[in-house]
């Protein structure tokens, strides 16, 4: 069992808690004993376990010598009192010798502090291992510790052409059944939801993960929802979205999903604000240019303007295509 085999298990754990954990980083750990046997644990829902603690549980529970094991966890353990004991505690006291970490947790009350009372205890750390998978699947995480602001993502739904509706506003359905599968799973992901108050008053969404398992997200409603809409109960905002970045950070927002319209996601576009564009583009076409196209509002005024990016992947999703673009330069000003 190498390093590296063990902490792909670690991150496959990590992965079932990605909708549970947040705001605190959904973590995997895994633990081997001194005679092979292995367990693992993933953090639970806000105010229950980390995934060191579940794991050792797991262990316990089978009534395996957890002394002398080797513990590999995708994100530096805690090592402050929060909802739960310190991690770092709970590790020192059960007699591990080496722990495998993938990252150095961003959190200021972390920030190699776990570390540290780690190795001031005598235990072996080892940092690094799965640092580039971990990376990217906390990215969303370590944005809102490192910057205060949540993790924008801009998920739009467009024909081959680049149109989002018909010339009479009509939207639904331009993408297939997987592809709302999958738009509905970024929404149990999120923590909260922006609309324009215009798509709210056309469409009447309700904004749910009524799809998917998981729990539906906070919805933000640029502007005024009407009374009977929906979308209620909602934070409906008025001012600068830079302000209203700063505000649901500070309420815990780790990742927001913005779902437009075309004003919306491009003011959010010509601000810098997106983290990651999420594209689902249907084999279709609108055939004109009286359709509304992905952004409004001015674009580039030369082709030396244009905002470029890098392909994260390209996913099929039944007939669609699920298109995952970065921006190459953050241009929020706080990244």
């Amino acid at each position: 069992m190498t390093d590296h085999t063990m902490m792909q298990r670690a991150l496959a754990r990590a992965a079932t808690a990605r909708t549970v954990a947040s705001p605190n980083p959904w973590v995997g750990c895994v633990i081997v004993t001194t005679d092979g046997r292995v367990f693992d644990g993933a953090t639970e829902e806000p105010g229950g376990r980390h995934a060191e603690r579940v794991a050792l549980d797991a262990a316990r529970a089978a009534g395996a010598d957890v002394r002398g094991s080797t513990v590999y966890t995708t994100l530096e353990p805690c090592s402050h009192h929060g909802r739960t004991p310190p991690c770092t505690d709970a590790l020192i006291e059960a007699g591990v010798t080496r722990v495998v970490s993938a990252l150095e947790d961003p959190d200021t009350k972390v920030g190699g502090r776990g570390f540290a009372a780690l190795r001031a205890a005598g235990i072996g750390v080892d940092v690094g291992c799965g640092a580039d998978e971990a990376n990217d699947q906390l990215l969303p995480y370590l944005h809102h510790r490192r910057t205060g602001r949540p993790f924008v993502i801009l998920k739009l739904a467009t024909t081959v052409d680049g149109r989002t509706a018909a010339a009479d506003g009509t939207s639904q359905w331009i993408t297939g059944d997987e592809a709302r599968r999958a738009a509905h799973r970024l929404r149990a992901e999120s923590d909260a939801i922006l609309v324009g108050a215009g798509t709210v008053r056309t469409d009447d969404p309700s904004l749910t993960t009524r799809l998917v398992p998981g729990r539906s997200p906070r919805r933000v409603v640029l502007g005024a929802a009407p009374t009977n809409a929906r979308v209620h109960p909602c934070l409906e905002w008025s001012g600068e979205l830079e302000p209203l970045l700063d505000q649901l950070g500070s309420e815990g927002v780790v990742q927001l999903l913005v779902e437009g319209g075309a004003t919306v996601a491009g003011e959010f576009d010509r601000r810098g604000l997106v983290n990651r564009y999420v594209v689902y583009l249907a084999p279709a076409f609108m055939g004109g240019n009286d359709g509304t196209p992905l952004f409004t509002g001015a674009g580039a005024p030369s082709i030396s303007n244009l905002r470029r990016g890098r392909f994260v992947r390209v996913t099929p999703v039944g007939d669609d295509l699920e298109i995952v673009v970065d921006p190459s330069i953050v241009r929020s000003g706080h990244d």
